[in-house]
């Protein structure tokens, strides 16, 4: 273990301060992945402001992160959440929301709780009004930082862009796997295509690590088997899902039938999608394209990256796809071993077969 203290390296103009990461020892082996986040991913001057959102359970990946940000001299404050308010939250605190509204970036790594979703869509709204770049690390762990945040962000970027150069340019995707998936997803050119490659920019906050192409669905039919992990809380309670794979049925980008021989999380998972109107709609449909990671982990904030297809149910992230509807939910589903075909009025083209791309970046 080191320690990140640097003293007095920081420009100190946001009052009060709250610089406690910089006591906190964490393992040397975070260094790679926490200078990806800030240098290569984040790209943050000296000249910036950084807010830094934590939890106890995070708190040595983002003493890592601050040891990192205090090499480059730049302002930033950092909250440990439990410190400023009782978890699970109700809401973003308010003095982290102030902070971030004087901030350039923000960077949330926090194991979530059940319910918290609307104080991360509060923090959201802030990144998406003030055009941050922001960092989602949601469950992040040291696994994750010494795997995924090693990656070559620059390569995973290319052939994210090679990605959505082709997906802008199709109105359908047929997807299938061995486990039994058989998907086909119409494509609405009123909703937008977005990469999340790991770098971020004002356009649109990422996860890191990050690497996948996404939107909102016109419209999906077909069978989606879970044989990777499923998002949110669910994943931490089930993690990989290989042996007891979750089949969903969809018409019309509904929810009609769920099938799990784990029956718990067959119920769960049905009373996630049920929490409001739109929780059973499709609201996301991405291509993961972190060829960095070899394996799921069951760990939805690396494994939605994997190489594949994943789809979300509620929310469609409407700010940046364009959706016009809304959910109070968004939970991600994740497979293994795509064959993916893209097609249009021209034909169709195969750009994965087996779980590997075939694309030329």
């Amino acid at each position: 273990m080191i320690a990140g203290v640097i003293k007095d390296q920081v420009n100190s103009t946001a009052a009060p301060e709250h610089h406690g990461l910089r006591e906190v020892s964490f393992p040397e082996a975070y260094g790679p992945g926490a200078r990806n986040a800030v240098t290569t991913c984040l790209r943050i001057q000296p000249d910036e402001k950084v807010t830094v959102i934590t939890d106890q359970s995070c708190v040595e990946i983002a003493a890592s992160i601050a040891h990192e940000l205090d090499k480059i001299g730049c302002a930033w404050n950092g909250y440990v959440l439990e410190e400023v308010a009782p978890r699970p939250l109700n809401g973003m605190p308010r003095v982290i929301l102030d902070d971030m509204e004087t901030s350039q970036v923000s960077i949330f790594a926090v194991n979530v709780q059940q319910n918290e979703l609307k104080s991360r869509m509060e923090m959201t709204d802030v990144v998406n009004r003030r055009r941050m770049r922001h960092a989602h690390m949601v469950n992040i762990t040291g696994e994750i930082m010494v795997q995924g945040m090693r990656a070559d962000f620059m390569a995973i970027d290319a052939l994210s862009q090679a990605v959505l150069d082709k997906v802008r340019k199709a109105t359908y995707v047929r997807a299938t796997t061995a486990a039994g998936t058989d998907i086909h997803a119409q494509l609405s050119p009123d909703y937008r295509w977005f990469k999340t490659s790991g770098i971020i920019s004002p356009e649109k906050w990422g996860n890191l690590p990050g690497g996948e192409c996404f939107t909102a669905p016109g419209e999906v039919n077909g069978v989606f088997v879970v044989d990777g992990v499923v998002g949110d809380y669910l994943c931490a309670r089930y993690g990989l899902l290989r042996e007891t794979p979750l089949t969903i049925n969809i018409e019309s980008n509904r929810i009609t039938k769920v099938e799990c021989s784990n029956k718990e999380l067959e119920r769960e998972f049905w009373a996630y999608t049920h929490t409001d109107a739109n929780s059973d709609r499709v609201g996301e449909f991405a291509i993961g394209t972190n060829i960095g990671v070899e394996r799921v982990i069951g760990n939805i904030l690396q494994d939605e990256k994997f190489p594949g297809i994943h789809i979300a149910f509620g929310d469609p992230y409407g700010a940046h796809t364009g959706a016009p509807w809304k959910s109070s939910t968004h939970i991600d589903v994740v497979g293994l071993g795509f064959n993916i075909w893209l097609g249009n009025a021209d034909g169709e083209e195969q750009i994965m077969r087996d779980g590997d791309f075939l694309l030329e970046v």
